[in-house]
């Protein structure tokens, strides 16, 4: 089986995605000073506990989307959905063994 790599997520393995999502809450909020270097070390540690995560983000729509590039950038993560001010992020786990989501192919 191949690995998953950032940026490679097909479109129904991102839909599959936002639908565990559903569920969850966001673990972090990004307020009016942007993406800190807080937040992103926040949104790092959920990931790597979570691998799929909420984050809110009050911006406007293009500056969400920044947001979402500057995280997938420096996070090595994914965007798999945009829903107002919520970003659904993931990123799978190195180990194997600690990885919760077993994708669709």
């Amino acid at each position: 089986m191949e690995q998953t790599h950032v940026g490679k997520l097909k479109g129904s393995q991102r839909k599959w995605l936002r639908g565990q999502a559903h569920s969850l809450k966001p673990v972090v909020q990004i307020g009016r000073n942007g993406l800190t270097e807080g937040a992103l070390a926040e949104i790092d540690h959920a990931l790597g506990a979570h691998e799929l995560i909420k984050v809110q983000a009050v911006a406007p729509k293009d500056e969400k989307r920044e947001i979402c590039r500057q995280i997938e950038e420096a996070l090595g993560a994914e965007a798999v959905g945009l829903i107002g001010h919520v970003l659904i992020l993931y990123r799978e786990h190195e180990d194997p063994d600690e990885r919760r989501f077993e994708l669709p192919e």
